[in-house]
């Protein structure tokens, strides 16, 4: 899943020609390319996506919508780090056709199901 995650800008810094912010997400802290969103200053909040700051929202929305995520269960997978994400999939089940073709229903297809 890929989702705009509510984030606090700590610090913003110029690297090659580019607005980086440290952005605080409920206690993980990234890096974000904040060029997108050049009125975005240090202690506002700002949604990000894929590691972009994509629009400035208000205090009271970003702290509604990290509750949610967190009750949710969704900030340890859209925040985790890449380390986290692969052990997480290696753990994952898996399917020998990823593209779903062989999920039939048992049954469905006069037989017991494909595998």
């Amino acid at each position: 899943m890929c989702l705009a995650i509510p984030g606090r800008v700590e610090e913003i810094i110029t690297e090659n020609d580019l607005r980086v912010g440290r952005v605080n997400f409920g206690g993980v802290v990234k890096r974000v390319c904040l060029d997108y969103v050049p009125e975005v200053e240090v202690g506002d909040y700002t949604l990000v996506h894929v590691g972009f700051a994509i629009s400035k929202i208000d205090e009271e929305t970003a702290e509604k919508t990290l509750a949610d995520f967190r009750a949710m269960g969704l900030l340890d997978e859209e925040l985790a780090s890449e380390d986290e994400a692969f052990a997480r999939a290696a753990q994952a089940p898996q399917s020998s056709c990823p593209d779903g073709s062989c999920s039939v229903a048992p049954g469905a297809d006069g037989g017991a199901g494909r595998e």
